[in-house]
């Protein structure tokens, strides 16, 4: 019965251990967040932020590089966290030079509705 009770004892603190060592091991690389990262940048500078919002964009692309660093280095989770942060940075860099090209697009449309109205008046 000793026996059983130091097997079972021993399997018990053994899983304890693997389970521990399992939450502590690096985890897998963010493939998925590294590609959403790098396709949104892509999109962003498709979108002209290079011109329209060159901070956001610059940073973007320093959390992605920074992050690839970590997986270099497996730091997973630090890795993954700063891949969702580019992504994010990207897409509001790409939202905001889609917005300011909507501006500029308006800014254009009224100054021609601006001309014709003149000059519809001086041809009355």
């Amino acid at each position: 019965m000793n026996k059983h009770k130091s097997m079972l004892y021993t399997a018990g603190i053994t899983g304890i251990a693997l389970t521990i060592g399992g939450c502590a091991s690096p985890g897998e690389p963010p493939d998925s967040e590294l590609q959403s990262a790098e396709s949104s940048l892509q999109q962003a500078v498709a979108a002209d932020a290079r011109e329209f919002e060159p901070v956001l964009l610059n940073n973007a692309q320093n959390k992605l590089a920074d992050a690839k660093n970590l997986i270099e280095q497996e730091k997973f989770i630090a890795a993954e966290r700063l891949l969702q942060q580019a992504s994010v940075d990207a897409q509001l860099a790409g939202a905001r030079a889609d917005t300011a090209k909507a501006r500029l697009a308006v800014e254009e449309i009224n100054r021609n509705i601006e001309s014709m109205r003149k000059q519809i008046n001086q041809d009355q």
